[in-house]
């Protein structure tokens, strides 16, 4: 069976170029979109593009139900084959406008793309998400070693993000100019970090107490003083790997360089969190967490905006409606909390009781 289609492949590679020029898209998206036309076209058997039939689309979705993600072995979730299928609808939209295509592809064709209401619905239901409690990311901090540059690397990128909630990406670009401990801020400057949506953003350090902060500034006072870093290195710098005299690599400390992207980041927020004998939560949880804590502790609209715009929400409902969730135990105590609030103190119940007793004799 082949592996590809020499004629699919450049009709691929003009969209590709459509998506990252005219519509904006990154590379971590297009490599998406791209995954999805693959899965199509294993479907199809690699079949040209013009000779596109609803029946593929029909057959495409069946195969997508008995499909197996290949990490973790079970079937695709229904989140995971709606996005596949609105981009297969937008690529197909976009076919029906070519040349060579026209004729083959309809704009109507690009509707059996779609999931029905139900599936639609299942996809886009929000599933919790775990989220560490402050008191659970302070038990992790104070068991993290701090014997090692490495060590004390880890633990700083752990409290760096409890302290400021950046993104596992921004945190891996940062460099030691854009955080002032004077100031208490982190200057996520995207034409050095790597932001979402390329967004410049001034982060103060978030009122999480506890030894976050601390941590910090320990650890930048040791990049600077004793390492004699400069402003334009990296916060968080890459593990140095060099070949031993047994010629295998191990580590030798901090290179002088960034990580190329957050894996390691999100490695190193495992490993913590396994050692303490806690789930594995990942550094974006951290920011989920952040949201509760502002819930929680502002008293004002003022105080919970300026704290939304302070994890880079442009909309209050953001924070509210993605990560302001309010897990099963807590909406419990809160809903009884509410009726405790209500209840009427004795004496007061105690009046009612006699006034009522009054009545009833009159």
């Amino acid at each position: 069976m082949p592996k590809h289609n020499t004629e699919n492949e450049r009709i691929k590679r003009a969209y590709f170029a459509h998506l990252q020029a005219a519509r904006g898209l990154s590379e971590a998206s297009i490599d998406a979109v791209a995954k999805a036309i693959h899965r199509f076209e294993t479907s199809t058997g690699f079949r040209s593009f013009k000779k596109f039939h609803i029946e593929q689309v029909m057959a495409f979705r069946r195969r997508l139900d008995e499909a197996v993600a290949v990490r973790t072995g079970k079937p695709l979730s229904k989140a995971t084959i709606l996005q596949t299928m609105n981009a297969m609808r937008a690529f197909a939209l976009w076919l029906a406008e070519q040349p060579g295509y026209r004729s083959r592809i309809r704009y109507s064709d690009a509707d059996y793309f779609r999931l029905s209401e139900k599936d639609t619905r299942v996809a886009k239901a929000a599933q919790p998400r775990p989220v560490p409690t402050p008191e659970q990311i302070e038990f992790v901090l104070g068991r993290i070693p701090a014997n090692t540059d490495i060590e004390r690397r880890n633990r700083a990128v752990i409290a760096f993000t409890w302290l400021t909630g950046v993104r596992d990406g921004a945190a891996a670009s940062l460099k030691l100019k854009h955080v002032s401990l004077t100031a208490r801020t982190a200057n996520q400057d995207p034409r050095e970090v790597k932001t979402k949506n390329s967004k410049t953003q001034m982060t103060t350090f978030f009122p999480v107490g506890g030894a976050a902060q601390r941590i910090v500034e320990e650890w930048i006072e040791f990049l600077v003083s004793e390492r004699l870093w400069g402003r334009d290195d990296p916060l968080f710098p890459a593990t140095l790997v060099k070949r031993g005299p047994d010629c295998q690599f191990h580590t030798a400390g901090l290179a002088r360089k960034h990580w190329k992207n957050a894996g390691p980041i999100r490695a190193i927020f495992r490993e913590a969190f396994a050692r303490a004998g806690l789930p594995g939560f990942n550094p974006h949880s951290f920011r989920h967490a952040l949201a509760i804590l502002g819930e929680r502790s502002c008293n004002t609209p003022e105080e919970f905006k300026a704290w939304s715009q302070n994890l880079g929400h442009e909309q209050v409902l953001t924070t509210f409606t993605s990560y302001g969730q309010v897990s099963a135990h807590r909406q419990a105590e809160v809903i009884k909390n509410i009726g405790e609030e209500r209840q009427r103190p004795d004496e007061l119940r105690e009046l009612v009781q006699r006034l009522a007793a009054i009545a009833g004799r009159a």
